[in-house]
């Protein structure tokens, strides 16, 4: 990226498109080499252009709120339809609680980045396709592969709005990249939304208490689930509208929990042995180790995504290596914990759905270990390594999607 943007300084339209490609990593490289371009007009006005204090927070326009209004309404509506038509709450919740979500993230950036119709067409189909599916398998008691693609189908919508969010490029690994930082900020600020809310709504419930008005049923039932709707939808607007409001927290949250979880994980590991615990045998033991492993996961890659700014190597990319290594540890624990089963008591869908994640994760983990190690040797940058964890990231789509539309059949709904 230096070489390109010190190469097109006296082009500007082709800088302009530069930008537009990847937005993040321009941004990074133009700040490296700004101390040596001052003085340049172009590079002067890029300078004020990408660090221009805002005179406050972004709204957005009269037609996003609009927008927002309208698919928060239905969105919400759409979680009262056991209420409005007789539907049990277990049978609809827990096949369709992520289309109350994902279907109206989707409509968002579809208006936000006027998508072509060609672009739209897999995602739309796949989501129209997946909630006649889910709905349509039998409602049997103790079916294990009908709980799996319950549980699975929301990692299925979330790789579909990945596909909405990039235009369906799915050869661009920047926009990924830029997707799992959309996601860190919009968690953190939907959080904050929702914290707000239920202080918000504590207060007005007990204030109608103190004058004697009981109004808890009718606020949950009703101003509490269209609220839970529409939090997502705005957390995405504000972050949308204000690239720059959060961006830094996801960093700080890494930089604190990385090597606490690090510090916890090793002295875990080493209670574990001391204890004598066996996974191999106790099944709930396996669960919380997978558990476990799929949380770290998560730690690893979103702090590797907020530390490829970096410039040269740094404490946190040894804290990631050490963890990504600990957590090969952890995965292998599990791996073999789960072959032992398989071989004693044979193949069931919890297993094989399982083993299956794991050994993905495996080798996502190698993968991203290699280059972290690649990293700090000085063989690699930094920047590779995100790329290493975006590339992969269809693996993850591709066993949900076998999960969800494939085991049901393949073990009769059993």
């Amino acid at each position: 990226m230096n070489e390109q943007i010190l190469s097109l300084l006296d082009q500007p339209a082709e800088l302009e498109k530069l930008y537009r490609k990847n937005k993040t990593a321009f941004t990074r490289s133009f700040t490296e080499l700004y101390p040596t371009l001052k003085g340049n007009p172009l590079a002067e006005a890029w300078y004020e252009r990408l660090y221009f204090e805002s005179e406050g927070i972004q709204w957005g326009s009269k037609g996003d709120w609009q927008f927002i209004g309208l698919a928060a309404l239905l969105a919400g509506t759409l979680a009262k339809f056991p209420a409005l038509f007789d539907i049990k709450d277990e049978f609809f919740y827990s096949r369709n609680l992520g289309f109350v979500v994902f279907p109206f993230l989707c409509a968002y950036f579809i208006r936000k980045n006027k998508l072509h119709i060609s672009a739209l067409i897999f995602p739309i189909v796949s989501i129209l396709l997946a909630a006649l599916y889910i709905n349509l398998l039998p409602s049997q008691d103790g079916s294990d592969t009908v709980v799996l693609a319950c549980i699975h189908l929301p990692l299925f919508l979330w790789g579909m709005l990945g596909l909405v969010f990039s235009g369906s490029d799915t050869k661009n690994l920047s926009k990924r990249l830029a997707y799992l930082q959309y996601n860190g900020e919009t968690v953190i600020v939907g959080g904050i939304l929702i914290l707000a809310g239920g202080i918000l709504s504590g207060i007005t419930i007990g204030l109608f208490d103190l004058i004697g008005l009981d109004i808890t049923k009718v606020y949950f039932e009703y101003i509490a689930v269209y609220g839970l709707a529409a939090a997502p939808l705005l957390a995405t607007l504000i972050t949308q509208s204000n690239p720059e409001l959060v961006n830094k927290v996801p960093s700080i949250v890494a930089k604190i929990f990385s090597p606490m979880v690090l510090i916890m994980l090793f002295s875990y590991l080493v209670a574990f042995a001391y204890a004598g615990k066996d996974p191999y045998s106790d099944r709930d033991f396996l669960l919380l180790f997978n558990l476990l492993l799929l949380g770290v996961m998560a730690l690893i890659f979103f702090s590797v995504v907020e530390s490829v700014g970096e410039k040269k190597v740094s404490l946190m990319t040894w804290v990631l290596v050490s963890l990504s290594l600990i957590t090969l540890v952890v995965n292998g624990i599990a791996l073999s914990a789960i072959a032992f089963r398989i071989s004693e008591w044979g193949i069931t869908p919890n297993r094989l759905a399982v083993l299956g994640v794991n050994l993905v994760m495996l080798v996502h983990l190698v993968m991203v270990s290699r280059q972290l190690i690649q990293t700090i040797r000085g063989k690699s940058k930094l920047e590779e390594v995100d790329l290493t964890l975006v590339r992969y990231l269809p693996i993850y789509l591709l066993w949900t999607a076998i999960v969800v539309f494939l085991f049901p059949m393949l073990f009769g709904f059993a």
